[in-house]
């Protein structure tokens, strides 16, 4: 990914994140990853792995599919 696709993708988190009214140490808690890393992503510094994308998913109950529909309107 390039740097605004990590920018885009992080603000995708940002707001799942908190449309369900977490913080950044909620959501580490519940996709197994460290807070730090959290923030890393949502300010578009991380280029992730696909195992913490399906992490994160998972944290948010949603598909991959439902995570990237967002990428359009962010």
């Amino acid at each position: 990914m390039d740097n605004q696709n990590l920018k885009i993708f992080g603000k995708i988190i940002a707001f799942l994140r908190k449309n369900r009214g977490w913080s950044q140490e909620d959501l580490a808690s519940r996709a197994n990853l460290h807070r730090t890393y959290i923030g890393s992503i949502e300010r578009g510094e991380q280029n992730i792995s696909l195992k913490n994308i399906i992490r994160l998913t998972e944290a948010f109950d949603i598909s991959l599919a439902d995570l990237f529909s967002y990428w359009d309107y962010i």
